[in-house]
């Protein structure tokens, strides 16, 4: 799977509209409104190299009110949290 990190400018009085088309876009699987130097951040996960064009370019530059996008090409992931949750059964640890 091949996870890139899409850093989104858009319209300000249209963020929450543009967040919600972004997320119906095949391959992309989360978007954020944040804080910061970016209004939105779309996580999208496909099964080949080639795909990340077609969900960027073709799909989120061409949403209305998409004025600029960065994108960042995951390499790895490092995550403590996934690994607890795949191996939990379920028992929480006292505090």
């Amino acid at each position: 799977m091949i996870t890139a990190i899409v850093l989104i400018d858009c319209a300000a009085d249209s963020i929450p509209e543009v967040a919600e088309k972004l997320a119906d876009l095949d391959g992309v699987s989360e978007v954020y409104s944040v804080a910061g130097g970016v209004d939105l951040i779309a996580i999208v996960r496909v099964r080949e190299f080639d795909q990340i064009a077609d969900v960027i370019a073709g799909g989120i530059s061409k949403v209305d009110g998409v004025i600029n996008t960065d994108t960042h090409i995951a390499f790895r992931a490092y995550s403590h949290h996934d690994l607890e949750e795949a191996f939990a059964i379920g028992l929480r640890e006292s505090d």
